[in-house]
């Protein structure tokens, strides 16, 4: 375990001595900002319109999760479709630019704690990205009266939907030495399973469920109304340890053809 914590603390400063962290960090939070204006603006108006027909006035004349918290969850989730393809690409790509992935490979250290090294330092660079979403929050809490609980279980799905993107973007950043083809192939592979539900909406009933439950959406949606469902936590928890294994099974490769 402590061999693991040192990669990903070796990761997670590689990030922020160099502007990458700095730069992913301020565009999530100006992105997020945005859809919170956006979403706090929506709020407003729907609560004048309230106070209008007479049902009061004020954030309070509404349901704050419903007509704030919930989109504004769903939009971070497509900053993250965007931003963690490509903070994942330079995982391994870089390593193998720079010729350290040699050095990486022959040290005492196992395929495993590379990897969960480096799975962790960037899912703690996530985190961090999150966590500062929460001054928002804390603002709307300050102002209004929106639950809590659905909050909660959103960002625990944003969590397990980033930790999705990120073990995925392992995988094909562990299979190039290229950070663009990395990370534009980890977005096309994200894209897929976004929509793959709409596929399976033109197709038959049976299609269509295992394409529904194959799309990384549709697993989040119930986490954004505030219901913890386990099958989605086992569906995005399956999600992330295929994304490793695929990585293990690359760097494996790898070791073989020297």
């Amino acid at each position: 375990m402590r061999n693991v914590l040192a990669i990903a603390q070796k990761e997670l400063q590689q990030y922020f001595v160099s502007p990458i962290a700095y730069v992913v960090v301020g565009l999530f939070a100006v992105l997020f900002g945005y859809f919170y204006v956006a979403s706090l603006s929506i709020l407003l108006q729907v609560s004048m319109q309230a106070g209008m027909f007479g049902m009061g006035g004020g954030p309070q004349a509404v349901n704050i999760n419903e007509f704030m918290v919930r989109p504004l969850l769903s939009n971070t989730a497509v900053i993250l479709l965007f931003f963690l393809p490509f903070l994942t690409a330079r995982a391994y790509a870089e390593e193998k630019r720079s010729g350290t992935i040699e050095l990486l490979m022959t040290s005492p250290l196992t395929d495993l704690q590379i990897i969960l090294g480096k799975f962790l330092g960037v899912l703690t660079l996530f985190a961090v990205m999150l966590g500062v979403t929460t001054i928002h929050m804390g603002i709307l809490f300050w102002y209004g009266e929106p639950e809590w609980r659905p909050l909660l279980s959103g960002y625990l799905g944003l969590l397990l939907m980033g930790g999705s993107f990120i073990s995925i973007g392992l995988a094909i950043s562990s299979m190039t030495k290229n950070q663009i083809v990395a990370g534009v192939s980890t977005f096309a592979v994200c894209l897929l399973f976004w929509i793959i539900n709409w596929i399976g909406d033109a197709s038959g009933t049976t299609a269509q469920a295992v394409l529904s439950y194959l799309s990384i959406l549709e697993h989040f949606d119930d986490f954004a109304k505030g219901v913890i469902d386990t099958t989605h936590v086992t569906y995005y928890l399956s999600f992330i340890a295929l994304g490793l294994f695929l990585t293990a099974k690359s760097l494996d490769t790898q070791r073989w053809n020297g």
